[in-house]
Parts: C-alpha cells; structure tokens; sequence
C-alpha cells in the first residue's frame, strides 16, 4: 500500500549556506581518517551517550548482529531502537544515485563522512552524521556540489522505523507493537509511534521545501515502517548545496521526541562545535608524543573510543558499555578492566558514573556483595556475576582511589567489598582452601572448578582490601586480608605452577574434570586442523590415567590466556614469572596473544590475514586484544618493557585495520568494532609502568618510576590528572645524557622520581639535579614540591 500526500513551501536552495554551515569547513582542522575500499561493506558506528547509529562503511544499513539477530545496526536510543536506517536517493528521469556505495568513508571523533561521485551528472556529495551530545536524536548533511551545468533533480529521504525494544525487553513487559506513522506538516516531519507503547520516531529535514514536496508511506510486512520525503532540487552550476536532516526519539512521550527534535533542528552547527571542543579537550589530556607514530595515534583515538561506549539511560543510570555493535550495554568485568585505563587518561566522569550503576545494579540483584557481569539497557540482568568480577571491582576501587584520594569513594564502596569478599570465601569456596570455584574469564563449558584468573585476582582483591581497611582504620580487617592475601599467594605459586609446561595451570579439578575437558578440547583442536595439540592432550590424557589421584590438581589443558594472570598482578614468583612469559609467546600471532593457546598452529607467527570467524558467532580460534593487555602489563611488571612494547605494537597493527580509528575486540577485525577494554592494554602499560606515574592521592604525592622502552629515545605524556592536580612528564635520552623532567600544575603535591642506578648494566651518573638525590644501593631517589622537577643522568 502506497499513499501520498503534497504540500506547497517555498525556499531559494542557492542560499542555504546562510541557514547552516557545511559541516566538513567546522571540521577542516579535526584529526580523521579515512578507511579502505576493501571494507567499504563492514561496520562503523557514529556515536554518542544516548543515541548511535551503526551502518556499513558504504553507507547502507544491512542487518547486523546477533545478540538480537540482524537489529543491533540501524539508529538506537537505548532501550529502544528507533529505525533499521534510512536510505537516500538522488535521481532524473534517466538516472538515479542511491547513497549505499559510497566510494569513501572517512572517521572522525565526533562524525562520520561518506563521499560519492555522481559521474554521469558532474556531482559529488558528502553525506555527514553526527550525534550531539546529550541528546536523543542525529543529524544527517548531505553537501551537494555542483561541477557541471545547472540541473534539476529530485531527492528522496526513505526512514524505516523499527521500534524495537533493547536486548531481554520482554523481561520488563516491553513488547513491541506495529509502527504506526504519519506525517505532521507543522514540523515538515514524520512522526512514528509503537501502537503498544510511548515509544516514537521523528525524522524530517531542517529546511523548508522550495517546492510541492511529496511524503509517501509504504506497507510493511512486519511491525515496522517506511515513510519518506521527496523533493525537487534546483542545483547551480559551480554551487554547492546543503540539506539536512534530524532523526529524534522518545521512549517516554510525543513532546519529549518533537522537543528534541526541534532542539537538534535548530542547533546543528552549535552542537557540532561543542561536541568537536570536547573531543580536543580529551585528547589533550594524558598526551602522548613518541617516536612510533602509529602507537601515539591509537592512543589519541583510543581516547575517542572510550567516549563513544558511555552509554546513558537516564532512569537506570549512566556507565561505559562493553563494545558496538552487541555489547552497548553494561558489563562488570570489562569495566573493571577499562576504567582503570580510563582514569589513565583522565576520564573520569565515566568511571564515577560507572562504579555507581555497577554497585547499584549489584546491590538490587545480588545484596551480598557480588558484581553482576552482564545488564541490558533496561535493566535486566542477563548474569548475576562470575566470580572474577567480585575481586577484581574490589581492586578498581583501590585503583580508583590512587587517584583521586577521596576517602568519601572508599566509605561509599567499601561495605560491598566487604560483603564481597565474604560471599566469595563462604559460599563458592566449598573446600576451604582459598581458591574459590566458579567461572572466571574462560567462559568454556565444564570450566568452572578452581581457575587461575579467580585466584589471582582473589589474591590481589585481599591484598587492595587490606590497604583500604588501612585507610579507613579497620585494623582487624588489615590484619585477616593480609594473612590471607599472604596465603593466597604461596597456594598459587606451590599448588597452580606446572613445572613440566613451565606455566601456571588453567584450573585444579577432579581428575574426571580433566578428562572430560580433554575430550572436549581434542574435539575443538581437531575441527581447527592443530595435530599438535591434539597430540599434546592424548599424552596429558594418558599421564592422567597412568597415574590417577584421588584429590584435586593442577591441570594444563587449553594453555589459556588466563594462566598469565598472575604476572598480570604481579604475585608470580620472578623465577616462575620468567619461565611463563617466556612460554606465552609460543601463543602469539602478528597481532597479540590467542585467547586458548590450543588454537594457535604452527604458522602463528606469520599468518598476517582476516580472522576468519564461523557464521554463528564465536570467540573459538580468536587472537583478542584482553590476553595482549594482559601480556604488556605482565611483562612491565617483570621489567621487560621492551617485550611488552612488542605486545603493543602487535594490537596496534590492527588499528584503523577495518573501521579507521579504532581497534576490533578480535584481532584484526571481527567482533566488537571497537571495545571498552582495549584502554587497559595501552593506558596501564604506557602512562603508569613506561612512565611509571603511580599516583598516591590520599598523601598529595605522585611517584614517577620509569622503565621506558629502549626504541623511545624522546617520550612525553602531558597533562595527566591526578585529582586536583595535574602533571606533564618528558624523558629524552642522547649523546649518552638521560634527561628526565616532570611539570606539575599545583605545587602543594610531592613529587618523588625513582630512577635505577643501572640500566642493562650500564651505571647511571647524576649530572644534574633541582633537589637533592638520595642514593641506595640500587636506586636514585629525588623528592620535591616545586612546579618543576629534573633529573640530569650520564650513562
């Protein structure tokens, strides 16, 4: 069914520069980048805190995703999702240009810009899209211009709404209705409605129409629709031309979607340029000057990335989501990963925002302490919490406070920990040995006894317990977490260490355990075409039954990233440490670490292709920038910053890979197109183990320890904020001088720089010093409270 309806207005195209600015001259001067023609048909996302919109590279809008299958594309404002997309077309009566085909896109932190030549009719067009902040609507600009002689052409603007609710919706009684649409003339817009609900669509042009303009709506088989606006474009020769278009929402009322929508209307260029200011200010803060110029831009654009996942539904709060497109919700475990990166790079409101709904949502779903994993945008929890996320909130709290020294943070969060850490001790530690049983991050069926990961980051959560019961005078408490933390410690370097894999065990269980995963895993390694790890398994499964035993063991079976977590936490005795990161780089490609060792096969190291992912979605064989995270910040640990910039440049070679200007979850490009978690791998390692900037809040010091990588002969990182402080570090090294000088905002704070008295063998001379230096056996010390502090070295 087709029905159509014409209205008369009158506007002169030619001076449409006078109504809006063209949005690519208010963004001559922001960084960007431009993508590859070989995935011009693979995902991007134009972002922002309530609503984004993900489409292809070229510009269509195909089915993506498989949380809700073929809908976690289009244009959502969480929990609803408002259309699948929209199509543009621009046609005579001989020839017509769908702006599906792009031939190139181009990222910017704050847009997005496909680029079209329209050879037959002399024309290129730039199409932009934005999200302004705060808001639950976008803009779309076309910019027409005009190379060849004047021409009439008509322009159609085709929305298909979808309202839809988010992921779980029918746990909160959402229950989608058909769309119902019609056009409103007072607001040269169409307004679409969910027959069920208060949920609405507005999507119209900025401008007035020159002409009978011609609105049609069509039949849909489903609980969608599609309407569109058509109009007759009188283009000058040698002009160009500008029409916009706004795309509101509403999950509450009518007049909350057209208020938003006149909001945008009304406001295109002014919150254009707010939102590019804002992203300026964030690259400025925490920034990173380097020789390797690819690290230095990843970094700036992994800032960018942090702020396109924070995700706002006012009525459940405001936290950093997991990754676009199937993850745009809230998870525990990739928070507490991310946001110590986030605090890195100054970010701060979305870590405080975060900590606040995860302990919320935790308390209303768990009341024991317990940190849930994955929430929906409606507030359904999808899982109460595995059980690494318990300890591990417990150390981004102490983190947290490192930084910002509020003592007030550690009292409103530290009767979860508390409650945490005694449901984690009682309920899932059946046996009492301190290593409680459960999931962690190995989320492999049958693995669920006594994990490598749950006991490291239980082992770390008792010993950051312990410093938070000190600051807050908790004396008995200091006491039991330190006596467990102590023991946790001994019980993972004794009863978890494999001496003949030379690694840490993936979990201690049953000897059944094990063998069923064998099976399982042989299976896995076979379907995947590895003889030799299936040859490895059969002789772990034959020791197994030639030599049963009655009482749980350790067990290397899948050789998983996580049995590097405790270099991760650095609670590996160095000797055991040595020997296991040596033997994780058996498990590594061009890009990073495998997520399951047992994956890897022997042209690993030179296999520099797609990751071939299956069509059911699955993390089996994947190379992921978390086991590479993990990995730079273990090997920093064990002063080796070469190696773990070796584990940097690895991710880095995937960057602006497939989406320009971010990082996919699964290396190089499948899975999330960008993800929460990828700040950890380069915040963490660089600003606080190169740089070595450990911040002490509570005691208005920050210490600066730097092991910086033998290839960065001049590094600075500028601006870091460390509460109500803020500090600049530069490190320059030549003609056998090392200078180190660290600037500071307010000079109220201490500044204590620690310097080794050898590097590589090599002794250190002290040339030159604003302070006096205390010299130990091993180490130069210097402290000071000026704005400037240097360091002079010979070496």
């Amino acid at each position: 069914m087709l029905f159509k309806l014409i209205f008369a207005s009158f506007l002169l195209m030619g001076c449409s520069e006078k109504e809006t600015t063209n949005l690519s001259y208010l963004a001559d001067e922001s960084p960007n980048i431009s993508g590859k023609k070989e995935y011009l048909q693979s995902p991007y996302v134009t972002a922002g805190n309530r609503v984004y919109m993900v489409g292809h590279q070229n510009g269509s809008f195909p089915d993506i995703g498989w949380h809700i299958k073929g809908e976690m594309g289009g244009i959502w404002n969480h929990p609803i999702k408002l259309m699948d997309g929209f199509d543009i077309q621009i046609y005579d009566a001989t020839d017509t240009l769908h702006l599906d085909k792009a031939d190139s896109f181009t990222n910017y932190p704050m847009a997005s810009k496909f680029t079209y030549f329209w050879k037959e009719k002399n024309i290129e067009i730039e199409r932009w899209q934005y999200v302004p902040d705060n808001k639950q609507g976008a803009v779309i600009q076309l910019v027409i211009k005009n190379l060849g002689n004047e021409q009439k052409l008509k322009l159609k603007f085709t929305g298909t709404s979808d309202l839809r609710p988010t992921w779980l919706g029918e746990r909160t009684d959402m229950i989608d209705g058909k769309d119902q649409a019609i056009y409103i003339k007072d607001h040269q817009a169409w307004k679409i409605k969910d027959s069920l609900n208060q949920w609405y669509t507005v999507f119209g042009s900025q401008l007035e129409f020159e002409q009978d303009s011609e609105v049609n709506s069509y039949h849909t088989p489903d609980n969608t629709s599609m309407n569109s606006v058509e109009d007759t474009l009188f283009l000058f020769s040698g002009k160009t031309h500008i029409i916009n278009y706004v795309v509101a929402g509403s999950y509450t009322s009518e007049k909350d979607a057209f208020d938003t929508f006149d909001a945008i209307k009304n406001n295109i260029n002014s919150n254009f340029s707010s939102k590019q200011n804002r992203y300026t200010e964030l690259a400025n803060q925490s920034k990173l000057t380097i020789p390797d110029k690819d690290i230095e831009k990843a970094f700036e654009w992994l800032k960018y990335n942090c702020d396109w996942l924070v995700r706002t539904v006012p009525e459940i709060g405001t936290g950093i989501t997991a990754g676009i497109p199937d993850y745009p919700w809230w998870f525990g475990v990739d928070s507490e990963y991310a946001l110590k990166g986030y605090m890195a790079i100054g970010q701060t409101e979305a870590v405080y925002n975060t900590i606040r709904l995860l302990d919320s949502l935790s308390e209303t779903t768990n009341g024991n302490g317990r940190i849930v994993h994955e929430v929906s945008t409606n507030g359904a929890v999808f899982n109460k919490g595995n059980i690494n996320e318990t300890p591990q909130y417990v150390s981004l709290i102490w983190e947290v406070y490192q930084w910002n020294g509020d003592k007030t943070f550690l009292k409103k969060y530290f009767p979860s920990i508390k409650k945490g850490l005694k449901w984690l001790m009682t309920e899932k530690d059946a046996d009492q040995n301190l290593f409680p049983d459960g999931y962690g991050m190995m989320e492999i069926h049958g693995m669920d006894s006594e994990m490598i990961d749950v006991a490291a980051y239980t082992q770390r959560a008792f010993d950051d317990a312990s410093k938070i019961a000190t600051e807050l005078g908790e004396n008995e408490l200091v006491k039991q977490y330190r006596i467990t933390a102590k023991a946790i410690k001994d019980k993972i370097n004794s009863e978890f260490w494999s001496e003949e894999f030379n690694s840490y065990a993936d979990f201690i269980g049953t000897d059944e355990q094990a063998l069923h995963l064998i099976e399982d895993a042989i299976k896995r390694a076979k379907s995947l075409n590895k003889p030799w790890a299936v040859e490895e398994l059969k002789t772990t499964k034959a020791s197994i039954l030639e030599n049963p035993s009655t009482k749980p063991r350790p067990f290397v079976l899948h050789h998983n990233w996580v049995v590097n977590t405790p270099m991760e936490m650095n609670i590996a005795d160095e000797e055991k440490a040595n020997k296991a990161l040596k033997t994780a780089e058996k498990f590594v490609n061009p890009f990073g670490v495998f997520v399951t060792g047992i994956d890897r096969d022997e042209s690993a190291g030179s296999d520099d292709g797609s990751f071939k992912g299956t069509k059911v979605f699955s993390y089996t064989g994947a190379v992921m920038t978390l086991p590479t995270s993990v990995q730079a910040v273990a090997e920093n640990n064990y002063g080796n910053p070469d190696k773990a910039l070796n584990y940097i440049q690895r991710m880095t070679r995937t960057f602006s890979y497939a989406f320009p200007g971010s990082i996919y979850e699964v290396s190089p490009d499948y899975g999330m197109i960008t993800q929460a978690w990828n700040i950890y791998g380069y915040a963490v390692p660089i600003v606080q183990q190169f740089f070595g900037i450990n911040p002490q809040a509570s005691k208005k010091k920050i210490v600066i320890k730097p092991q910086m990588p033998e290839q960065w002969d001049n590094a600075s990182i500028e601006n870091v904020v460390v509460a109500d402080n803020s500090i600049s570090v530069y490190y320059s090294k030549s003609n056998g001088e090392l200078i180190l000088k660290v600037e500071q905002e307010n000079p109220e704070w201490e500044i204590e720089i620690i310097f080794p008295k050898v590097n590589e063998d090599k002794p250190f001379e002290i040339i030159e010093s604003t302070s006096e230096i205390i010299t130990t056996n091993n180490e130069f010390t210097m402290n000071s409270n000026s704005k400037i502090t240097e360091m002079v070295l010979k070496y």
